[in-house]
C-alpha cells in the first residue's frame, strides 16, 4: 500500500503534515511531492501519470486559493484522488473548497473540509482497506478507540454534573 501526497506550496506542509502523521500511525507508505498545477504543470502531470506504475493506490492533493491541483491530478490518473482545500487568501479557503469540489462530470475528486488533511488521510485509508483486511482491522480499532474516548469523557461529565 502506498499513497501519493502532493501539495502546491511548501506553506501547505503544516496542514498536510496531519495526513502524513495519520499514514505513519497506520504504517502506510507515502510518496510526497511539492508541485503546482499552475507553476509546475509538467511536474504535476509526470507525478500523476506515473503514480500507478510506482505502486501508488490513492492520491491526496492539498492546495489553496485557486486550488486546481486535485482536479489536474485527477485528469492524469485513474487512481482515486482526494482534494484537501487549504485556507488562505482573502477568501480564507472558500475559493479552494469550491475549486476542489466543483469538478466536471466524469472527473470526480473526493473533497474533505478546508484544512481537513487528517480526514483526507482517513478517507484514503478507508479506500485502501477495501482490499486489505489487516488495514481494515486497524481502522476499525482506531474508530473504536475514538468511540471509547467520547464515552469516557461523557462519564466524566456526568460525574461533574452530579457534583454540581
Amino acid at each position: 500500500m502506498k499513497v501519493g501526497v502532493i501539495m502546491g506550496s511548501d506553506s501547505d506542509l503544516p496542514v498536510m503534515q496531519k495526513a502524513l502523521d495519520v499514514f505513519a500511525e497506520f504504517g502506510v507508505e507515502c510518496e510526497v511531492i511539492l508541485a503546482s498545477a499552475h507553476r509546475t504543470p509538467d511536474a504535476v502531470k509526470e507525478f500523476a501519470e506515473g503514480a500507478e506504475a510506482r505502486g501508488i493506490d490513492c492520491i491526496i492533493a492539498g492546495a489553496g486559493m485557486a486550488a486546481h491541483l486535485a482536479g489536474v491530478v485527477a485528469a492524469f490518473t485513474p487512481l482515486p484522488v482526494i482534494g484537501v482545500p487549504l485556507a488562505g487568501g482573502s477568501l480564507k479557503g472558500m475559493d479552494a473548497l469550491l475549486a476542489t469540489v466543483q469538478m466536471p462530470s466524469g472527473m470526480p475528486v473526493a473533497t474533505v473540509a478546508i484544512n481537513g488533511a487528517g480526514n483526507g488521510a482517513l478517507l484514503a485509508l478507508q479506500i485502501l482497506a477495501v482490499g486489505n483486511a489487516a488495514l481494515r482491522a486497524k481502522y476499525k480499532a482506531y474508530r473504536k478507540h475514538m468511540s471509547d474516548q467520547v464515552a469516557a469523557k461523557n462519564l466524566k461529565l456526568q460525574e461533574q454534573l452530579k457534583k454540581s
